[in-house]
């Protein structure tokens, strides 16, 4: 509650999300989980994205899963569950500096009385079944035994697992199903050895509190005026300065912001600004390009540098990498039935002189 926090302190109104360990079945579909890593936990069991709908704009190979966030929107039936999924490239070359093409996110929503869920909340506990819904969904749709998106092709030997594309298939084929294949037992046995998806961890929330002067500070976007002189070498160098200041100021901000909480992975905080890491790189309205129903897109939340930690993805010759990763979403959050609605991703890096 807002009058247990210290007079020193306030809430900012964003949510920040943190990585826990949890057990395998709090992850599925049913427990409606935030996380990071493994394979996505669907929530709508039918229409899923398939390729060329997940794959990269830059190399065309199949993205794996990032991350899923849980978020309905109170006073909207048709999006009682919310969740949104992003997606990423594996291939470090794929990613420049400022570009998001390597990058896809997708929006699923359901009414709270639907066809895949029970209308009351899911029981805190164990089911005594939780199924295989990463090979099988309960609508019958198979999954890539690599990655968990939709899977169209089988193995031609066993017919037991199958693959979303023949990428996927030759690096399983090299990994494990060698070994496995025409063994059902080994296979089903194996699953937690699949090295090719990012670790997978539980994303909890708490909403962020500040000293009332890193708040301030935080909320601030203002920017030093320069007085400019008639001197156009002068006034160069000046708006080299002024440049350069601005994106200090930006800068320090961000420093500021994470310092109390240092290993955020992610900001929510939906019609909020986001947590600019550089003064470069920022999109006016007109690069937000509005949902497909015509609404305008919103901000809703950021995924922080501080993943990258997580994944193991630190190469000596590349490593996939982003400075912030800012999700628009449909401001109406419309009603596509049970289709995946795609949202537009953001991607900011550091500017070359800056570290975190």
């Amino acid at each position: 509650m807002a009058g247990n926090i210290p007079k020193s302190e306030r809430e900012t109104g964003v949510i920040l999300g943190f990585l826990e360990e949890a057990e395998a079945w709090q992850l599925l579909s049913a427990q409606f989980p935030s996380k990071v890593g493994g394979k996505p936990a669907w929530l709508s069991q039918q229409n899923l994205p398939t390729l060329p709908e997940i794959e990269c704009e830059k190399c065309q190979t199949p993205l794996v899963f990032l991350l899923q966030v849980y978020a309905p929107l109170v006073g909207y039936e048709r999006s009682f569950h919310r969740t949104l999924y992003v997606f990423c490239c594996k291939t470090p070359a794929c990613y420049t500096r400022n570009d998001s093409r390597c990058f896809k996110v997708y929006r699923s929503q359901l009414r709270r009385e639907n066809e895949f869920y029970s209308f009351n909340p899911p029981p805190d506990e164990k089911p005594a079944d939780p199924g295989d819904e990463h090979r099988i969904l309960s609508t019958g749709v198979k999954l890539c035994y690599l990655c968990g998106c939709p899977g169209q092709k089988a193995c031609s030997r066993c017919h037991l697992v199958t693959y979303c594309s023949k990428e996927h298939q030759v690096i399983d084929w090299k990994q494990r199903h060698k070994k496995e294949c025409c063994d059902e037992a080994a296979s089903v046995a194996s699953e937690i050895l699949n090295s090719f998806v990012f670790p997978e961890r539980e994303l909890v929330t708490e909403p962020e509190k500040l000293p009332v002067k890193h708040e301030e500070l935080c909320a601030s976007n203002s920017s030093e005026q320069v007085n400019y002189t008639s001197d156009l070498e002068e006034k160069e160098l000046e708006s080299m300065a002024f440049h350069e200041t601005r994106d200090s100021k930006v800068f320090l901000k961000f420093k500021k912001c994470i310092a109390t909480e240092p290993h955020q992975v992610l900001r929510y905080c939906r019609e909020g600004s986001p947590l600019w890491l550089s003064s470069e790189h920022v999109p006016i309205k007109a690069e937000v390009p509005k949902c497909p129903c015509g609404a305008e897109r919103t901000f809703e939340f950021q995924i922080m540098p501080q993943l990258l930690n997580h994944l193991k993805v630190d190469r000596k010759d590349a490593s996939i990498d982003w400075g912030t990763l800012v999700i628009y979403t449909c401001t109406d959050s419309c009603d596509q039935g049970n289709k995946y609605s795609p949202e537009f991703i953001w991607k900011q890096d550091f500017s070359e002189d800056r570290v975190l």
